[in-house]
């Protein structure tokens, strides 16, 4: 199968470490003065750290890629240093790629006298690495992939069959990015809502709040295939459906930055300037974050 994956020229790249925090999969980090893609699992092929790159080191390429391999990977990532194998094993280890995990292990253990560094010191740091329930990628695990419960608080519901139910403040169907159509009267001259899929389900004031009186697109940045056609809806919808303003709600966690990304990507090809604003709301439904952008 034909992939797209991050490709980067170590002779460009001066180790600025600008691209690491818009790669939204935790796949770039810099390692020994170099960024380093450490996972190719988990690069999507985005390229929402491209444009971040002043050297121009970061590309990406298409290429005819056989299914995921991880003996593969391991035997590419070892001639670039025991940190940057500790960082990729990191990784998978906090994704829950226990399957991967144990065939990288497997491998080491088997060729550990051909491995110009102790294959035991990898293991016992990889094994030593604690795995959070929430946070940053500092450390390459992406929370948006993290399992975290917690309780609600302070929760009031109406009885069952009471008439007190909240209406619906939803203007248009369909929704989702893939099939709505620009040119379509409901977005003429609106203030556009574009929220990640998630978003709905963390504010129990979302219709309220934030979806009255606007129309509604939704997307996952993760998930979904086919950006290009979003970036190219966005635009549509800028140019032609000439929306007054545009809101973005994404989720806290890494992934979800991509969907700012590609509604930058639609307003530098569009002829037309609106608002952006962007809101960031936490997994336990709270607002961390609203301003223009």
């Amino acid at each position: 199968m034909i992939r797209e994956i991050v490709n980067i020229d170590e002779d460009l790249c001066n180790g600025c470490g600008v691209c690491v925090p818009n790669c939204h999969e935790g796949a770039l980090q810099i390692i020994d003065g170099k960024a380093r893609l450490i996972s190719e699992l988990m690069c999507d092929g985005l390229g929402a750290c491209l444009g971040h790159c002043p050297e121009g080191a970061i590309t990406i390429e298409k290429r005819e890629a056989d299914e995921y391999d991880e003996v593969v990977v391991v035997k590419q990532i070892i001639p670039k240093g025991k940190n940057t194998l500790v960082a990729h094993m990191k990784h998978l280890k906090e994704h829950g790629e226990t399957g991967f995990l144990k065939q990288a292990v497997g491998y080491l253990k088997l060729h550990a006298s051909e491995i110009p560094f102790s294959v035991d010191a990898v293991i016992a740091e990889v094994h030593n690495t604690k795995v959070e329930s929430s946070g940053g990628c500092a450390s390459g695990g992406c929370p948006g992939s993290q399992e975290v419960s917690f309780e609600p608080k302070n929760l009031r519901f109406a009885p069952m069959g009471a008439a007190t139910e909240v209406p619906s403040a939803l203007r248009q169907w369909p929704v989702q990015m893939h099939l709505i159509n620009p040119a379509g009267a409901t977005f003429q001259g609106t203030d556009l809502l574009l929220a990640a899929d998630c978003v709905a389900f963390s504010l129990g004031n979302f219709h309220s709040k934030h979806l009255a009186g606007k129309s509604l697109v939704i997307a996952c940045p993760k998930l979904d295939q086919g950006k290009e056609i979003y970036v190219e809806k966005i635009r549509r919808l800028i140019d032609e459906a000439r929306v007054n303003t545009i809101t973005i709600m994404m989720m806290e966690v890494p992934c979800c930055g991509g969907l700012s990304q590609l509604v930058q990507m639609a307003a530098a090809q569009a002829t037309r300037k609106v608002p952006v604003k962007e809101i960031i709301v936490s997994i336990k439904g709270e607002i961390l974050d609203e301003s223009w952008v």
